[in-house]
């Protein structure tokens, strides 16, 4: 079984509910975890906005998480990443920044990587410090995309 990423308050390609936005409650979305290789050492979740080049410049990054235990089968909603180590989002804060499109809706991209090593970054290293960190580490990933409007 390849390594999946749901959710049980919106299905892949639907809409976030507001309450998860970044001037709502700002909490993460529950996640469900499911198919992780049995060679997994750790995980790493990504929650970014490519929607957000146009007018950020930049793949927005909302959340960044990594060295969670590889038998994390679930995440609650507004987590607060016990054993794992969380990072900066753009928003310059650390933790979860919800969607917060400024023009339209925009596509949200929660990627979760299956690794084979621990991550050896300092906490709140940003998105594109944890992309460069794993690569040549992933042994599977998943995607779950959703919709938010301002």
């Amino acid at each position: 079984m390849a390594l999946q990423l749901n959710s049980p308050v919106f299905a892949d390609g639907e809409s976030i509910p507001d309450r998860y936005g970044y001037t709502e409650a700002n909490v993460n979305p529950p996640l469900e975890i499911d198919g992780v290789p049995s060679e997994t050492v750790s995980l790493a979740l990504v929650m970014d906005d490519p929607d957000a080049v146009e007018p950020a410049g930049k793949v927005w990054g909302h959340w960044v998480v990594w060295n969670i235990d590889p038998e994390t089968e679930q995440i609650p909603e507004d987590w607060d990443a016990a054993g794992a180590h969380e990072g900066t989002t753009d928003y310059g804060e650390p933790g979860y920044g919800g969607p917060n499109p400024p023009d339209r809706e925009h596509t949200y991209r929660f990627r979760l990587f299956a690794l084979d090593t621990d991550l050896a970054l300092d906490s709140g290293a940003e998105k594109e410090t944890l992309e460069a960190e794993i690569e040549g580490h992933v042994l599977d990933q998943a995607t779950l995309t959703g919709t938010y409007a301002p």
